[in-house]
């Protein structure tokens, strides 16, 4: 007796632990009773009725990230490239989530192609290569807005990658290539110019200094000549003037002209012209001295 009264406790115990329920954080549980939607359990302390409760579904509240394969889209200009998508999404009502749609990770797939296949179809391929904000706007507004009805909020979508066809892909690298030579040949051209512009600059800031340089330099040599000569006239004046002033003899004077006779014959020349003054003081000279040595005969 006591062992079938420590089995039904112990019944009685497991059957009360299970009837607990605690739901974690950012979860939701849907509940079913017979068959029929119940209640959705948030997170916390809840009890169920054993047999006639039923956890159907556990719904992460969290944001989730789906990414989807590469998916081949045709572009206005029939080029067909492969892109593919990555979804950002949080489930914001479990109920519409649980009975809303079937599989709804696949809905969104399904969907996200379906959409990106309609934007990218009506935009060229460059518009397709340059326009990937726009792009990925076009889908965020059209999924959030068709997924709401499944109790999903769709936050966000990102292109994350565009694979254009390897023609298209060598079109593009060899036209990379050209602007890239393109902008080097005129950054090369520019670089001469402007290196050339320079050196005639220098060359012509050159020419211009030495041109003053020299200016400057004749004028100091003729400044100097000039003042030299000046120095000379003034010596010479002064010269005559203090002679002047000293009244000299005649004889002085005379002698005078035969020292400048005589350094005039030290040079080179082989005829000397001698003033006609001289000649009389010369002639004067001797005719005194003549008379002077008939004085002192007598």
């Amino acid at each position: 007796m006591g062992y079938v009264f420590l089995v039904l406790l112990l019944l009685i115990i497991i059957l009360v632990i299970r009837c607990i329920c605690i739901v974690p954080q950012a979860n939701a549980w849907i509940v079913e009773v017979l068959g029929q939607y119940r209640a959705t359990w948030m997170a916390g302390f809840h009890l169920k009725v054993p047999i006639i409760y039923r956890v159907v579904k556990k719904v992460s509240l969290k944001e989730q990230v789906a990414d989807f394969e590469p998916q081949p889209v045709i572009t206005k200009d029939n080029a067909t490239m492969m892109v593919d998508s990555v979804v950002f999404f949080q489930v914001f009502d479990a109920r519409l989530f649980t009975y809303g749609v079937e599989r709804p990770i696949a809905a969104i797939e399904n969907l996200s192609a379906t959409t990106l296949r309609n934007i990218i179809g009506s935009m060229t391929i460059d518009e397709t290569l340059t326009s990937r904000d726009s792009i990925n706007g076009q889908i965020t507004a059209i999924l959030d807005e068709a997924t709401d009805k499944w109790g999903i909020k769709v936050n966000r979508v990102e292109v994350k990658n565009i694979q254009p066809p390897r023609s298209i892909q060598d079109a593009m690298e060899k036209q990379m290539r050209a602007e890239r030579e393109k902008r080097e040949a005129i950054l090369t051209a520019e670089g001469k110019k402007q290196s050339a512009i320079t050196l005639a600059e220098g060359e012509k800031q050159a020419a211009i200094l030495r041109a003053e340089a020299e200016k400057e330099q004749a004028i100091r040599v003729a400044e100097g000549n000039a003042q030299a000569l000046l120095v000379v006239q003034k010596a010479r004046a002064e010269a005559i003037r203090l002679i002047n002033e000293a009244n000299p003899s005649t004889g002085y004077l005379t002698l005078k002209s035969f020292e400048t006779a005589e350094s005039m014959a030290n040079g080179q020349a082989t005829k000397i012209i001698v003033p006609s003054d001289i000649a009389d003081l010369a002639g004067t000279f001797t005719a005194l001295a003549e008379t002077l040595k008939k004085s002192e005969d007598k």
